[in-house]
């Protein structure tokens, strides 16, 4: 059997001259495509506070609270987060400042705490369907990565 590896032999070359700063600009656009997608997920998922009318109150500070109280969409929000780099580690830290969200997230006791609210687990359900997409995603993102290499 007999093979020509040329091609091989160019493409590890050239994949030889990344930098690490080149590896590590990769890793943050795909951690940040990641968190855009989580936080598209879970602001469709969190509710709204539906007010009576004459009330002064208007609902969607929760969902606001994703994006740092703006409105903004997510991937605009997701490229301004910032990577944490701790090794081979890379970690962004998406929240929800709004005191309330975790009561929501995870459920809470009635007033007179004689009932229970269920939680709507935006953020959990969310986190689960990027989780089993994302090895789909990364793998698309490298794919074209490397072959940008190989021109």
């Amino acid at each position: 059997m007999s093979a020509n590896y040329d091609q091989l032999k160019a493409f590890r070359d050239k994949f030889s001259k990344v930098t690490d700063t080149q590896k590590d600009l990769f890793m943050e656009e795909c951690l940040k495509e990641l968190a855009a997608r989580l936080l598209a997920k879970v602001i469709k998922r969190t509710p709204v506070g539906v007010y009576p009318s004459g009330s002064d109150k208007t609902g969607g500070t929760l969902r606001r609270g994703w994006t740092g109280g703006e409105k903004n969409n997510a991937l605009n929000y997701a490229e301004n987060l910032n990577v944490n780099h701790f090794g081979n580690i890379y970690t962004i830290e998406i929240i929800n400042d709004v005191e309330y969200a975790p009561y929501v997230e995870y459920g809470h006791r009635t007033r007179g705490g004689n009932g229970w609210v269920n939680g709507r687990f935006m953020l959990t359900i969310s986190e689960k369907e990027v989780r089993e997409a994302a090895p789909a995603i990364l793998e698309a993102k490298i794919e074209k990565w490397l072959a940008g290499l190989l021109k």
